[in-house]
């Protein structure tokens, strides 16, 4: 059985560069060579505090019915090595990203076109279905995205994030010439930065405690950065907005404080979109909504359609998501080079990609 290098998730802080054998394509699947695979905050999560998305032994996907082990990356780009029969909109030799929303297609969500809230969702790179860190993987054709002429490999390994970004932007309320709050300037919270600018939006107010993704949210567009540890946030917003407030928030922070002062901070009949995956329950004060009757929403990653809007926004030159790729790594220092590096120095990368040209340099176990 031929075999190949791939990334696996054993249990919490257990992450082994291993072989694996070589997947088949299927009828409707489409075979791809990785080139480049973001390393995101899920996986960071997983490894340090899982299994919680991972599926465990006894616990299957319910739509792939595997469990840990299995591959990481969900957030890739590649070449398209086999199409499997029925395939027709790529072929050998593209180039192609991957929206990995794993769905059944027939829950009640599924039936309305919400598959990003399907009742049994996964993610490939997660939940099975092999992964972006690896030498060779599969995905359903419907998943495999062509990348336009114009945007690269390296960028492409980029448009799951900020697809996250604009399906936030698309199912708010935002329009042409609103005010908006952004709480958190790490990779979504710059995701939504970079849709706000693409809309045209012309008051982007970003609060991160952080220097240097403070300078982050400057380059990629925010017009106002604030330290929510130096100044009061709600009274800069209210000068920021000749008193007025903003129109939309974006939690991309999810702490019980950045709520807080969300809510204060909005408008009346304003909204805060929570985009964080939150670690443990929030609260809420409820007057802050009923009295200025303001809106709370969540959002789930993303959508149908919002892959192909975000490639089209970067090959139409309205986002250029380059400069957040601030390091690149072999496939076998995922561990070291990877995780550890944003556990220890976060604040300093935006998003780190495993680079599959670089040759390892240690041996995958067997």
């Amino acid at each position: 059985m031929a075999t190949m290098n791939a990334v696996r998730f054993h249990g919490q802080k257990d992450i082994r560069f291993e072989k694996v054998p070589v997947p088949e394509t299927k009828p409707g699947w489409v075979k791809i060579s990785p080139k480049f695979c973001g390393i995101c905050g899920t996986d960071l999560h997983e490894f340090l505090g899982g299994a919680n998305l991972i599926p465990t032994p006894g616990h299957p996907h319910g739509i792939t019915g595997e469990t840990l082990p299995l591959t990481l990356g969900h957030e890739f780009s590649g070449i398209v090595e086999e199409v499997g029969d029925g395939v027709t909109h790529v072929k050998k030799g593209d180039r192609v990203c991957v929206q990995p929303t794993i769905y059944e297609g027939g829950c009640r969500a599924c039936k309305r076109g919400l598959v990003n809230c399907c009742d049994s969702n996964g993610f490939i790179g997660l939940s099975g279905w092999g992964g972006g860190m690896a030498d060779l993987t599969t995905a359903p054709a419907s998943a495999v995205k062509p990348l336009p002429d114009n945007v690269s490999l390296e960028v492409g390994a980029l448009i799951e994030p900020l697809a996250v970004g604009w399906h936030a932007v698309t199912i708010s309320p935002f329009k042409e010439g609103d005010a908006c709050l952004i709480l958190g300037g790490g990779p979504i919270g710059l995701s939504v930065i970079q849709a706000l600018v693409g809309r045209g939006c012309k008051n982007i107010i970003v609060s991160e405690v952080s220097k240097r993704r403070r300078e982050f949210a400057k380059q990629f567009g925010a017009h106002h950065v604030l330290d929510p540890t130096a100044v009061d946030v709600v009274t800069e917003v209210e000068q920021l907005t000749n008193g007025e407030g903003v129109d939309v928030g974006f939690d991309a922070a999810g702490v019980q404080v950045a709520v807080d002062t969300a809510f204060k901070a909005i408008k009346a009949r304003g909204m805060l979109v929570n985009i964080a995956v939150w670690e443990k329950r929030a609260t809420l004060n409820m007057n802050d909504i009923v009295f200025r009757e303001r809106a709370y929403m969540g959002v789930a990653t993303y959508s149908l359609g919002d892959f192909e809007a975000v490639l089209e926004a970067i090959s139409s030159g309205r986002m250029a998501p380059e400069g957040m790729i601030t390091k690149k790594i072999a496939i076998d220092k995922v561990d070291t080079d990877g995780f550890k590096t944003l556990i220890e120095d976060k604040d300093n990368h935006v998003k780190i990609l495993v680079d599959l040209s670089i040759e390892p340099a240690s041996t995958p176990a067997s």
